[in-house]
């Protein structure tokens, strides 16, 4: 199971009857349905570490299936599991997973060693078939040691550096099987495009696997970009273990009156429409993110974390709707009221107001800004980016509004035009004159 929103891969490993999820998303609940359908008994919830990128699917496995939660004997976790130590062993089915302490990317992070059958007998040392490597060695690259805290960035780093050369001593043949990939936070690096890979390949390619300790240890140390704000909070709810939802809720449709009540009471709207149709017209303070699958990750980037929230879909709107809840349930962000029914039509017919600012595809102001006020928004900007614009990563921009000024227009930019209109939606929502360069990004300006 990929989510390629959050960039992680849960895996299901299955051995005649029985199964372990390892690293399992919140929203679990068809992946046990469709075992208990085929007569397969998910025996364990399998955790490599106290996850900080989405919330753990553990709990909702454990009441859907009464499987056992196993993990890092050294996880601080306030609920029942099975704690696995070095070499610790579990069975499932004919399978036997060892447990392997690998701490880098969290302090408590093992991996798991997959066995075909017996792990030994007879005087042989058995070779595993593949490794769950969770946030340690991953495609291309190795998991960031950053997560919990600056204070414990260097010890951690140290630990990732021999965690990787411990995983770097298993076959060739041992397939690699990282949690983290492409598009995850939670990576040092660029991942490779592919989910999975061989010891044999990464030793042949992957950089984290080359150089000496100090080289590792420095790279981890700077460089890196901004993790998500809600990161800090989902290692508290992952230790205390998240509430159980038993499915997915279903989102209810509201008409303009509630709506309009629910923002007046401090519900934060978020708009999933189409980009240029939400600058033609949307409800006063929504802002825009494109329902996608990167659509929670970026609302996670402007919306406090708790907020309740009011949801503007597309059609169709009862399926949109549920897929911004899915989405938004795997990061923790619970307090959904609904949708508005019928959309911006329903609020026109109910004779309330839109708003609305300009657009401009980015290359009509290329070579032409003449004073402009440009704001990039992308998360960073490489050195010798377009003169004359001020840099303000998308995050930073709602504590940062106040510094703006109010009497110049001002002209959003990013790489594609997708921040640009977030950012966009907030300047307007606070009042500021803006136009969203969309489409096309940084790159058409110069």
């Amino acid at each position: 199971m990929t989510t390629a929103s959050l960039g992680d891969t849960s895996y299901l490993l299955v051995s005649g009857d029985e199964a372990a999820v390892v690293d399992p998303q919140r929203d679990s609940w068809e992946l046990a349905e469709s075992c208990t359908a085929r007569g397969v008994r998910i025996r364990y919830a399998l955790e490599t570490h106290v996850h900080n990128d989405y919330v753990s699917g553990a709990m909702e496995l454990r009441a859907a299936t009464g499987a056992v939660i196993a993990g890092p004997a050294r996880a601080p976790y306030a609920f029942d599991h099975l704690g696995l130590a070095e070499d610790d062993e579990i069975r499932i089915g004919d399978a036997t997973v060892r447990a392997m302490e690998t701490p880098g990317h969290t302090a408590e992070h093992t991996s798991y060693l997959l066995f075909d059958g017996d792990a030994g007998g007879e005087g042989r040392e058995p070779e595993p078939v593949a490794v769950f490597t969770g946030g340690s060695l991953l495609v291309g690259t190795a998991g960031r040691t950053d997560l919990s805290g600056e204070h414990r960035t260097e010890e951690l780093a140290r630990a990732q550096f021999r965690s990787l050369r411990r995983l770097a001593l298993l076959p060739d043949a041992t397939r690699v099987l990282p949690t983290h990939g492409a598009g995850s936070s939670c990576s040092a690096g660029a991942a490779g495009g592919e989910r999975t890979s061989t010891l044999g390949a990464e030793r042949r390619t992957n950089p984290a696997l080359a150089g000496d300790e100090e080289a590792f240890v420095h790279g981890r140390m700077a460089g890196l970009p901004p993790y998500p704000a809600y990161y800090h909070h989902m290692a508290p709810v992952n230790r205390a273990g998240p509430r159980v939802l038993g499915g997915l809720p279903e989102p209810r449709p509201l008409t303009p009156v509630v709506v309009e009540g629910l923002a007046g009471g401090g519900a934060q709207i978020v708009d999933g429409r189409d980009r240029v149709a939400f600058a033609a017209g949307h409800l006063p303070g929504a802002v825009c993110e494109e329902l996608d699958e990167r659509f929670a990750g970026l609302v996670a980037e402007v919306v406090p974390f708790g907020a309740r929230l009011v949801l503007v879909v597309p059609e169709p709107e009862a399926a949109a709707a549920r897929e911004a809840v899915r989405q938004l349930l795997r990061i923790g962000y619970e307090d959904v009221a609904g949708w508005l029914a019928g959309g911006v039509g329903a609020w026109v017919a109910a004779g309330r107001l839109l708003r609305s600012f300009r657009t401009a595809p980015a290359a009509s102001l290329a070579g032409r800004l003449d004073g402009r006020l440009v704001l990039d928004v992308r998360p960073t900007r490489p050195e010798g980016g377009v003169p004359g614009t001020v840099h303000v990563p998308l995050p930073d921009l709602p504590r940062r509004l106040g510094a703006l000024p109010r009497d110049r227009e001002i002209w959003t930019v990013c790489g594609t035009g997708r921040r640009a209109m977030i950012a966009a939606s907030l300047l307007h929502r606070a009042g500021l004159p803006v136009t969203a360069l969309t489409p096309g990004g940084v790159s058409a300006l110069l």
